[in-house]
């Protein structure tokens, strides 16, 4: 993490709430549960370094992303207190989603509202089945991006088991290529960094590349798909 010119570069625990977004009051929290790096003390004061903004930022990003406190302290644990800025940024890099997710909890009224009439628990389900929504443990519903792509779906007069299995086979594959790109990225990529002892030089590159690879591979994905269903149309046909 730079250091801006203006931004000192030890922060008190206000200067680096403001610096991080995250509460005093959580920061203490967190570092109660050891997930923080004690801060350096000047006198009474508690001083605040760059690698306790980048760790803050990363226990940050993964909450957003929906992680658990009890999963965010797994990852950690496998993540040094010593670990750097540049150490915590690659970690960052590597758990960053590999396509935008707007996700937002609404109530059944609002629910209703944005889809322009009444749902009643059968289409909600329909819904939470095609991946759209899904149903929280208050009854309190998360929405996945818009509703219209979903609501076109259920209008179309398909047969709602087609749409059941047809989204079933998409996540069954799609998560099979899921895990097995993982494992090659895993094989050839990040265990020769670890082999190497994790250098330096190559930390700043490889979340840089990491970038890159993902809406190069996600776009690949896409028109690997569409490729191989005009194969199949044409086998058939043919």
């Amino acid at each position: 993490m730079a250091v801006h010119p203006t931004e000192p570069a030890e922060l008190t625990i206000d200067q680096l709430a403001d610096r991080t977004g995250i509460s005093v009051r959580t920061i203490r929290f967190y570092a109660g549960r050891g997930l923080v790096d004690p801060p350096r003390l000047r006198g009474r004061t508690g001083l605040y370094g760059p690698a306790h903004v980048a760790r803050l930022e990363l226990i940050g990003e993964m909450s957003a992303l929906g992680f658990t406190l009890a999963a965010i302290e797994r990852h950690l644990e496998r993540v040094p207190h010593g670990a750097g800025p540049e150490d915590l940024a690659l970690q960052r890099a590597l758990l960053a989603p590999w396509v935008p997710e707007h996700l937002e909890d609404v109530d059944r009224a609002e629910l209703d509202r944005r889809a322009g009439r009444p749902l009643d628990d059968a289409a909600v389900a329909d819904l939470e089945t095609l991946g759209v929504v899904e149903v929280l443990d208050d009854g309190s519903i998360r929405l996945h991006g818009t509703l219209g792509p979903g609501l076109d779906m259920l209008d179309s007069g398909l047969p709602p088991e087609l749409l059941r299995d047809s989204h079933e086979l998409i996540a069954k594959h799609t998560t099979a290529l899921a895990e097995d790109l993982m494992a090659l990225f895993q094989r050839q990529v990040l265990q020769p960094y670890r082999d190497a002892g994790r250098p330096a030089a190559q930390r700043a590159r490889l979340a840089e590349t990491l970038a890159r690879l993902k809406p190069i591979t996600v776009q690949g994905v896409v028109a690997a798909f569409g490729r191989a269903v005009n194969r199949t149309i044409r086998d058939r046909v043919g």
